[in-house]
């Protein structure tokens, strides 16, 4: 636990209204490294992303993560959807986590101006969200979180609903921007082909009530190039990933 930014051990989620949502649940993630957490629509994945940021309580087992001990600042997240202000320019957008904790805008501008560049939108501070393409909106939504120099920055499957040209795209220079400062990343997806090129390591979730029932390793450096999507490395290890997924989904008593 003391070398993880973020460690469940043997953790249940039961909802209100009786759901099993996660049950003996254990995973961590380190400083500084990427982790991919992949599994089916309804699996648990969300949930577990809302326990780390503190959103949720958990009903059994043990958590430890920043949000959970005075750190909320040093954990982002981005969600599914960018959730923008559509009545804010981009600047305002990316300033508002650095507004509610009382910073104005010229202290927070040298920040802002850098959340925007890590994300290649150095020239839109003053477009609105209206005349952005989704691509360009859930960049805002990464600038966004990245301007608050998290720890700890928790995704939820932001890329789901974007074409796989823009996609490839994002997924390049999220790992960019991770590369560029010292953050922990878990990366919530249902795309085995994206979690193993943004990851250093895969956890494989089981259906509901979901824990880990497989871990791959991406032995790959980085940056990793769109040439790397083509190779033979890359397909072997989908290949094995994609092996693991579905022994975890496969039907009780299958052969």
């Amino acid at each position: 636990m003391s070398a993880a930014i973020l460690a469940l051990e043997g953790v249940d989620k039961r909802f209100g209204n009786g759901l099993l949502a996660l049950q003996g649940t254990s995973m961590h993630v380190a400083a500084g490294e990427f982790v991919a957490l992949l599994g089916p629509s309804g699996c648990g994945k969300s949930t577990v992303l809302r326990l780390a940021a503190g959103l949720d309580g958990i009903t059994a087992g043990r958590i430890d993560a920043p949000a959970l001990h005075g750190g909320v600042a040093q954990t982002a997240f981005v969600f599914q959807e960018p959730t923008l202000m559509p009545w804010a320019s981009v600047y305002d957008n990316v300033w508002l986590p650095l507004r509610l904790s009382g910073m104005d805008s010229d202290m927070a501008n040298d920040r802002i101006e850098r959340a925007l560049i890590s994300v290649g939108l150095s020239d839109f501070h003053a477009a609105f969200p209206g005349e952005l393409s989704g691509g360009m909106k859930m960049r805002v939504s990464i600038a966004r979180a990245l301007v608050t120099e998290p720890k700890l920055l928790l995704m939820d499957e932001p890329f789901a609903a974007l074409d796989e040209i823009t996609r490839q795209k994002l997924n390049s220079d999220l790992l960019a921007s991770w590369q560029s400062q010292e953050l922990a990343a878990l990366f919530v997806t249902h795309s085995v082909y994206e979690s193993v090129f943004l990851s250093q390591r895969v956890l494989v979730m089981s259906a509901r009530p979901g824990r880990i029932v497989a871990e791959v390793m991406i032995d790959e450096p980085y940056p990793r190039t769109v040439a790397w999507r083509t190779s033979a490395h890359y397909l072997r290890i989908c290949a094995q990933l994609t092996q693991a997924l579905e022994a975890a989904h496969a039907p009780v008593g299958a052969a």
